[in-house]
C-alpha cells in the first residue's frame, strides 16, 4: 500500500514557526506507518504542503473501524481547538453537536461509504464549545494501484461568509417589505390629491402634481429590492420613470451602464426625466409620430465632486416654441438649483437638447 504521510523536521527554528516549521504530529503518524509514503522530491513536496497548508486538513482510514482520523494537520488543530492526542484515533463525529444538521451528516457518511466527493457546509463544534459553520470538502484518496487509501477531509471556517449572507437576505426582505410600504403610500397620496382636486375645482392641477408623485414612485419601486447595498442602478431607475412615455419600447433610446447612485440624486432625476418627457409629448419629439428621445447618462465631474451627466436629445420634432418644448414652468431648474445641480438647454433642427449635472454619491455612508 502507497499511503503518504508529510516528514518532519522539529517545530523550532529562527523563522516564523507558523510558515516555516514542519509539523511534529507528522513525524508521529509516519513513526506508526512507515511503510506509508511516497519517494523522490514530489513525494517531499506534497507532504511539505499537506503539513504546512493553512487549510485544515485530515486524513481517514476507511479500512479500520469508524473510520478514525489517522493524521490531521497544524491548521486542524489551530482550527478545532484540540491537541492532536485528543484527535487521533476518532471519528470526526466529534466535532458534532445539538446544531448539526442530521441530514448533511447522513450525507457525510454515505460519501464515505461510496467512495463519493462531497462540499457540505456543516454546523460544528470548537473544543470549547464555540459553534462554527465549516465548509467540509470530502474526497477520496487512491493509491497508484487504484486502491482506496484515506479519506481526505478539508476544513474551512465559513462563519463570517453564513452571518454576511443572513444579513443580505434580511436586508432584502426588509427592503420588500419596504417597497410594498411605499407602493401603498403613494397609492394613498395619489388619492388624496384626486379627491381634493375634485372638491376644490382644480382637477387638471391636481393630475399634474399626481402624475409627478407617479413618477417618483416609479424611480424608487424598480430599486428598492437593491436598496440594502445603500445605493440603487440610476439606469434601472431611469427605465422606470420613463417607461409610460414609450409603451411600445420604440420612442425612447437608452445608453448608459452600471452607474449607481443614492436615493436622493434618484429622487431629482426621476422627476426631471418625468417633466422632460411630459414637455416631450406635447410639445416636442413624441408628440411627432416619427420622433424619438435619446437618454444617455455616465460619471461626470470630479473625485472631488463626482456628478451624473444624463443627455436628453429629442430628434424628429415638430417646429413650435422653444420655450414651450423646453417646459415653460421652470420646475426642473428648481429642482436642480435646490440638488445643487443644473440644466443646459440647445436647440436644434431636430429638437431639443437638454444636459442635466446632478451630484453623484455612490457609495453608502
Amino acid at each position: 500500500m502507497n499511503r503518504t504521510f508529510p516528514n518532519s523536521v522539529p517545530e523550532t527554528g529562527p523563522m516564523d514557526q507558523a510558515h516555516t516549521a514542519f509539523d511534529p504530529t507528522a513525524a508521529r503518524a509516519h513513526a506508526k506507518h512507515p511503510e506509508d509514503t511516497f519517494a523522490g522530491a514530489s513525494g517531499v513536496l506534497f507532504e511539505q504542503a499537506m503539513a504546512q497548508t493553512r487549510m485544515a486538513i485530515c486524513l481517514c482510514d476507511p479500512h479500520q473501524s469508524d473510520v478514525p482520523i489517522v493524521f490531521a494537520n497544524k491548521a486542524f488543530r489551530h482550527l478545532t481547538g484540540y491537541e492532536d492526542h485528543e484527535i487521533v484515533g476518532r471519528n470526526c463525529r466529534f466535532l458534532q453537536g445539538p446544531r448539526s444538521d442530521r441530514a448533511t451528516l447522513d450525507r457525510i457518511r454515505k460519501a464515505i461509504a461510496e467512495e463519493d466527493v462531497l462540499v457540505v457546509e456543516v454546523m460544528n463544534y470548537r473544543k470549547d464549545g464555540t459553534p462554527f459553520w465549516n465548509a467540509l470538502h470530502l474526497g477520496p484518496i487512491y493509491d497508484a494501484d487504484g486502491k482506496l487509501v484515506y479519506i481526505l477531509g478539508s476544513q474551512w471556517d465559513v462563519s463570517d461568509v453564513r452571518a454576511a449572507r443572513a444579513d443580505e437576505r434580511h436586508a432584502r426582505d426588509l427592503a420588500r417589505e419596504l417597497s410594498h410600504r411605499m407602493k401603498n403610500m403613494f397609492a394613498v397620496i395619489g388619492g388624496i390629491v384626486n379627491f381634493t382636486g375634485r372638491v376644490r375645482g382644480i382637477e387638471t392641477e391636481a393630475r399634474e402634481i399626481n402624475e409627478r408623485i407617479q413618477a417618483l414612485g416609479r424611480a424608487y419601486e424598480t430599486t428598492l429590492d437593491d436598496s440594502h447595498r445603500g445605493t440603487v442602478e440610476v439606469g434601472q431607475a431611469i427605465r422606470a420613470v420613463l417607461a409610460p412615455y414609450d409603451p411600445d419600447g420604440t420612442r425612447i433610446r437608452f445608453e448608459g451602464n452600471g452607474l449607481r447612485s443614492d436615493f436622493a440624486s434618484v429622487s431629482v432625476l426621476g422627476l426631471s426625466l418625468h417633466e422632460l418627457a411630459v414637455n416631450a409629448l406635447k410639445h416636442g419629439a413624441l408628440s411627432s409620430g416619427d420622433g424619438h428621445v435619446t437618454v444617455a447618462w455616465r460619471r461626470n465631474g470630479s473625485a472631488d465632486g463626482p456628478a451624473i451627466r444624463i443627455d436628453w436629445t429629442e430628434h424628429g420634432s415638430l417646429p413650435g416654441d422653444p420655450a414651450l418644448a423646453g417646459g415653460s414652468d421652470g420646475i426642473v431648474d428648481r429642482m436642480l438649483h435646490m440638488a445643487r445641480g443644473g440644466i443646459v438647454r440647445e436647440w436644434h433642427s431636430e429638437g431639443l437638447r437638454a444636459k442635466l449635472n446632478i451630484p453623484l454619491r455612490d457609495h453608502a455612508e
